[in-house]
């Protein structure tokens, strides 16, 4: 009696395992292929005697169209993007690596991080746009982000918890993102990446993350907020609403 009551038992753990993992896919990642790409913009030799230790400054962009890509503002500030001078962009998708050239076409948002929108001077190949969502996020709604670890990309999960109320935070759509028992998944290479919804839409913009620097003698710590709080700032999606949208191919 005893064995069936523990095989019984066994069985519904794994019951109860298998629905909380199908419950956790929140979208297939197969409909989010060569719709992020991670981009890195290379310095010249001229642009890195400030600096010779930096040789460029990576990111990540989700394509609007096969010639345009969304990203932070501060992205495309940090690579020394311009609206007038084209400039080589390596754009990374999978295994495939091309250097397009880039130019800012404008910035969009009203809030104290804007949104970019990158003019391509060719179209990406494979290129796949997202569709955007124009509904707001409602309170534990689960969302997906994409980073791009060892250049290879990662959706992952997490929820939405509140609007920022104040300061620089007004506005923002503040994120609780996690993997496991890391909070630092999301990190400063996964600025401009999108924040879909489980139905496929773009609904934010990564833009910053929730950390702390502990000295432990003379080690350096980073630390995420406590569980239950946001550790990831993102910009709201509405900003593009007064950016012409075009035909998305899902």
């Amino acid at each position: 009696m005893q064995g069936r009551v523990d095989r019984w038992l066994l069985a519904l753990f794994t019951t109860l395992a298998d629905l909380q993992l199908a419950n956790a896919a929140c979208i297939n990642p197969a409909q989010l292929e060569h719709s992020t790409v991670s981009i890195m913009r290379h310095f010249s030799d001229a642009e890195r005697e400030a600096r010779p230790d930096l040789i460029g400054v990576r990111g990540t962009g989700w394509f609007l169209s096969p010639t345009t890509l969304v990203t932070a503002e501060h992205v495309t500030a940090a690579m020394k993007l311009s609206r007038e001078d084209w400039k080589p962009l390596e754009i990374m998708d999978g295994d495939r690596s091309q250097f397009i050239a880039a130019r800012i076409q404008r910035l969009a948002g009203a809030q104290t991080e804007k949104l970019a929108v990158i003019e391509l001077q060719h179209a990406a190949p494979e290129a796949h746009s997202i569709a955007i969502r124009k509904e707001p996020l409602m309170p534990e709604e689960k969302v997906v982000t994409l980073t791009y670890p060892s250049g290879r990309l990662h959706p992952v999960e997490g929820r939405f918890v509140q609007l920022g109320e104040g300061g620089k935070l007004a506005g923002m759509v503040l994120l609780e993102i996690y993997e496991g028992e890391n909070r630092l998944v999301i990190d400063h290479g996964a600025s401009g990446g999108p924040v879909i919804d489980c139905d496929g839409r773009v609904v934010a913009v990564v833009s910053n993350v929730f950390t702390q620097s502990i000295w432990w003698g003379s080690h350096q710590m980073v630390v995420s907020t406590a569980w239950g709080m946001p550790n990831v700032v993102s910009v709201p999606i509405r900003a593009l609403d007064d950016v012409p949208q075009p035909d998305i191919k899902l």
